[in-house]
């Protein structure tokens, strides 16, 4: 591990090993970053990457460690590879790359396990997921799922038969469950909450609306304290009134900000990939050939930027939802926060939320000096 001093910004951070040893002042002797007008914030989280710089992870799993490469150049310091709805053989290819380890001379952003994204969903609300691969709920589909062998998180229809044992099933290994791609009533998310489930998939999205008289996942989710939601703030899926909705009613500590990224990260507009089909990338949207979306094109700080319009929150809350909220969802209390002892990870930006520079561990893998 490394060690760093990130001296003259929002707070001065001294990184000794790897992890934070002073957030006040810094009494070691180490190499000097000076973040003069910047805000130094813990690094940022992001729970549903399903792609960046080219590189589709269900398309090609074994380059993880690719996708994980080119993260901080947008301010992610560590997070979910995602795997949507595909063959057994796009998870099990991800599983075994990740338990392998990064190459030697690596450096990124670090994976905390898989975000499987169905194929336990919803047919009416697949969205952009190939209907082929869908499955329903068995135990035969999660016969070696858990956070030990890799899946952190995993997005299910509840209201499928067979999925409450399932939810159950993944909960006893550590998984944390979401509700996501779904036609649940409320009743039916109770159901899976009170059987562990934490976290809702992208609020608002792949699920029916609030309605007066059938609150659906939208509902239940803004209703219940035990959940985390998970929100796509890139100006495209959710409206501006809709955001500001679902935020107040979340709250800063059950509001989860996450992109899911596609391929289209970092890349300009044109043709590209989401799993198995084609989509087209334009104007800031990733969309199927028939129009529906399929994943985004937007970083974390462009999502942070449009939550922080959309809701007057400060700086602290704003990116709290993809920092301590992220960690703790996913149990990782050395991430999310920066105290002493927590993981040596920064991003440090301008006022407007330009990433300027990313620390991972004690290293500065974007930004020189300045």
């Amino acid at each position: 591990m490394s060690s760093l001093r990130v001296v003259g910004g929002s707070v001065d951070v001294t990184i000794v090993d790897g992890l934070v040893a002073s957030v006040a002042s810094g009494a070691v002797d180490a190499p000097v970053y000076d973040a003069s007008g910047l805000h130094v914030l813990p690094g940022l989280v992001d729970l549903q990457v399903n792609g960046a710089a080219g590189i589709d992870l269900t398309l090609g799993p074994e380059r993880l460690w690719e996708v994980a490469a080119a993260l901080p150049r947008h301010g992610v310091t560590a997070f979910l590879p995602t795997i949507i709805t595909s063959s057994p053989t796009a998870r099990s290819t991800a599983l075994t790359v990740l338990a392998a380890g990064p190459p030697a001379g690596w450096a990124g952003a670090r994976p905390l396990g898989l975000h499987v994204e169905g194929p336990m969903i919803a047919p009416a609300r697949k969205g952009a997921h190939p209907a082929s691969w869908l499955v329903p709920p068995s135990a035969e589909v999660v016969a070696d799922w858990s956070r030990e062998a890799g899946v952190a998180m995993v997005t299910i229809a509840p209201e499928l038969r067979g999925a409450l044992d399932v939810i159950a099933t993944l909960v006893d290994r550590g998984v944390v469950v979401a509700v996501g791609h779904t036609e649940a009533s409320a009743e039916q998310v109770a159901a899976a909450v009170d059987r562990g489930a934490r976290a809702v998939t992208h609020l608002g999205n792949a699920m029916p609306a609030l309605a007066g008289r059938e609150p659906g996942a939208v509902g239940a989710a803004l209703a219940d304290p035990r959940l985390v939601a998970g929100v796509i703030a890139d100006g495209h899926h959710l409206h501006p009134t809709t955001l500001a909705a679902y935020a107040r009613a979340l709250g800063p500590d059950r509001l989860l900000a996450v992109t899911d990224c596609t391929a289209a990260l970092g890349m300009p507009d044109g043709p590209a990939r989401l799993g198995d089909q084609r989509v087209v990338v334009r104007e800031g949207t990733v969309r199927l050939e028939d129009g529906t979306l399929a994943g985004s094109a937007a970083s974390l700080p462009e999502c942070l930027r449009v939550l922080r319009s959309a809701t007057g929150w400060s700086l602290a809350d704003v990116v709290g939802c993809c920092t301590s909220v992220a960690a703790d969802l996913v149990g990782d209390p050395s991430r999310g926060r920066l105290v002493e002892g927590a993981r040596g990870d920064l991003t440090l930006v301008d006022d407007e939320l330009r990433v300027v520079a990313t620390v991972v561990g004690g290293r500065l893998l974007h930004g020189g000096e300045r």
